[in-house]
C-alpha cells in the first residue's frame, strides 16, 4: 500500500486522527492508505444509511422495536466499539509517528490513546444499557406469549388486534417481610386509547365494601351478595376491596385447589366493577417506588399542608414546594395520619402527575442504570415480554396525550353502600369523553355532587365542583 512520503507534523497527526474518529477512513486517505480509507468510508456510509432506513421503517416505534433485540444491540455495540478503537489506533500508526521527535511522539501517542478511549466509551455505555435493560425486562415481564396478531399477507400488523383501548390495572401494594399476603391499598385502572394516547385514570378506594364479583365466578359463588366477612376482633374489616387479592390467595379451595389466584381475581373484580376488561396488572411495591424516585433524582411537588407519618407520628413532610426524595415522596403519597383514604388518593394522583411531567427522556437516559435497577424491585406484572415493544410507543403517546382522572369517593360514591351501576355509567362516560379528545376542564372534590358528568368547551371555564372527571394535576400544587 502507498505510504506518505513526507514525515507528518505533530498537528497533522493529531488533526487527522481526530477527524478519523468522526469520519473513519479520512485519516487513512491522507496517510496514503487509499484502499483502506475508501473501504472504511464505505462501511461507515453503509452503517449510516442502514441506521436511517431502520429509523424510517420503524414507523416511529423504534424504541419499542429495540426491546426485541437488546442482546444483539449489546453485542453489536461492543464489536463496533472495538472496531472503532482499532481504527483510530491504526490511523495514528499510518502516519508513522516514529519519525516525529521523541516529545512529539509522547504527546501524539497519549492524545491518540485518549481519543480512542473516548470514542469507545459511548459504545460501552450502549452495551451496558442494553444488557441492563434486557436483564430488568426479563426479571419483570412474563415470557413467551403469542403476538397480538399474526402477519397477514404483507399488510401492517395491528399490534392490538383491532382493539381501541388497553386497560392496565396499576396497584400499590404494601407486601413486606413481616406481613403475610398482599394488600392493594392503591388501585387505579388506566384506560388508554391506542390511537391518541388519551388516558382515563379511574381510582377506586381501598375501603369499598360489599364488593360484587362477576356472576359465574368462584368468588361470586362464595359471596353471592357481595364480599362480606365477620368483623375482625379489633372491630376492623378484612373484606374491603384492598383485601380481595389477599383473600383469594389464602383460599385456594374456592378455585378447586389452584393457588396464587389473587391477581386474576382482583383484575376481574375491578373490571366488572368499572364495566371494562382489564388486560394486565402492574403491582408497585411502595418501597420500590421510593427507590425509583431517588433514581430519577427526586420529584418536585407542592405539599399543601404538613404530612405526618411514622409509627409514633415522628415523621414529617413539611408544607411547601420543593424536590422530595423517594422516602418523603412515598410517605406524602401513602400517609393517612391525621387524614383519610380520599385525601391520600388525591396525593397519590399528584405524585403520578409530577412523575409524568418530570420524568422526561433526557432524565431517563442520563440515569438509566439507576432507574433500571430500581424498577426491578418496583414491579410485579403479568404483562407479556413480547407485548412490551408495542407498549413502549403507546406510553410515549400517553405522555403527549390528555390524562384525566376519576376518584370514586364520597360523596360521588358511598363506599359503604356503593351504587355499582352508577360507577359503570361514570366510567363509560369518562371513556367516551376521552375518545372525543375534549379538553379536561372538569374537577371532582369533596363537594362534588354524584352526577357523573363532565364539562368541556373550546374556551376554558371555571371548574365546577359538580363534575366527576378532572385532569390528573387538578388540585395539586396549591398551598
Amino acid at each position: 500500500m502507498a505510504q506518505s512520503r513526507e514525515p507528518a507534523r505533530t498537528g497533522e497527526v493529531l488533526g487527522w486522527t481526530l477527524l478519523s474518529a468522526i469520519a473513519p477512513g479520512a485519516g487513512h486517505l491522507r496517510a496514503g492508505w487509499r484502499r483502506t480509507g475508501l473501504a472504511l468510508l464505505g462501511v461507515y456510509a453503509a452503517l449510516l444509511l442502514g441506521a436511517f432506513l431502520l429509523y424510517l421503517n420503524a414507523d416511529g416505534d423504534l424504541f419499542g422495536a429495540a426491546t426485541d433485540y437488546l442482546q444483539t444491540i449489546a453485542v453489536g455495540a461492543l464489536l463496533l466499539g472495538a472496531g472503532w478503537f482499532v481504527m483510530i489506533v491504526h490511523t495514528y500508526v499510518a502516519f508513522r509517528p516514529g519519525r516525529l521527535p521523541q516529545g512529539a511522539q509522547i504527546l501524539t501517542g497519549t492524545l491518540a490513546g485518549l481519543i480512542a478511549v473516548a470514542m469507545i466509551t459511548p459504545f460501552v455505555v450502549v452495551a451496558n444499557t442494553a444488557w441492563t435493560t434486557e436483564s430488568g425486562l426479563n426479571a419483570i415481564f412474563a415470557q413467551s406469549t403469542p403476538e397480538p396478531q399474526a402477519e397477514q399477507q404483507g399488510r401492517p400488523v395491528d399490534p392490538w388486534a383491532g382493539r381501541k383501548r388497553v386497560n392496565i390495572l396499576l396497584l400499590g401494594g404494601d407486601a413486606d417481610t413481616h406481613r403475610t399476603g398482599v394488600r392493594t391499598d392503591s388501585m387505579n385502572l388506566a384506560s388508554v386509547d391506542v390511537a391518541s394516547g388519551n388516558t382515563v385514570l379511574m381510582s377506586l378506594p381501598r375501603n369499598l365494601e360489599n364488593v360484587r364479583f362477576r356472576p359465574g365466578t368462584p368468588m361470586a359463588g362464595r359471596f353471592p351478595n357481595g364480599f362480606r366477612l365477620p368483623a375482625d376482633p379489633g372491630g376492623g374489616r378484612s373484606d374491603l376491596l384492598n383485601s380481595v387479592w389477599e383473600y383469594a390467595d389464602a383460599h385456594p379451595e374456592i378455585f378447586g385447589g389452584k393457588t396464587h389466584q389473587g391477581a386474576k381475581v382482583l383484575m376481574d373484580t375491578i373490571g366488572y366493577t368499572l364495566g371494562v376488561k382489564v388486560d394486565w396488572y402492574a403491582l408497585v411495591n411502595m418501597w420500590g417506588f421510593a427507590k425509583l424516585i431517588d433514581a430519577i433524582g427526586g420529584v418536585t411537588i407542592t405539599v399543601e399542608t404538613d404530612v405526618v407519618f411514622g409509627k409514633f407520628n415522628e415523621g414529617l413532610v413539611k408544607a411547601g414546594t420543593r424536590k422530595l426524595n423517594g422516602g418523603d415522596a412515598m410517605w406524602y403519597a401513602r400517609s393517612r395520619t391525621y387524614s383519610d383514604d380520599y385525601t391520600r388518593m388525591r396525593r397519590q394522583r399528584c405524585v403520578i402527575a409530577a412523575l409524568l411531567d418530570q420524568a422526561d427522556p433526557a432524565t431517563v437516559l442520563t440515569r438509566f442504570n439507576k432507574i433500571a435497577l430500581a424498577t426491578k424491585e418496583l414491579l410485579r406484572t403479568d404483562i407479556p415480554r413480547d407485548v412490551l415493544k408495542h407498549l413502549v410507543p403507546l406510553a410515549l403517546k400517553v405522555k403527549n396525550g390528555k390524562v384525566t382522572s376519576i376518584q370514586f369517593v364520597p360523596p360521588l360514591i358511598h363506599t359503604g353502600y356503593p351504587d355499582w351501576e352508577k360507577i359503570r355509567q361514570i366510567s363509560a362516560k369518562a371513556i367516551r369523553d376521552s375518545v372525543a379528545q375534549r379538553p379536561a376542564v372538569a374537577t371532582a372534590g369533596p363537594s362534588a355532587a354524584p352526577t357523573g358528568t363532565a364539562t368541556a368547551s373550546a374556551t376554558p371555564k371555571p371548574r365546577k365542583s359538580s363534575d366527576s372527571t378532572k385532569s390528573l394535576g387538578d388540585g395539586c400544587g396549591v398551598l
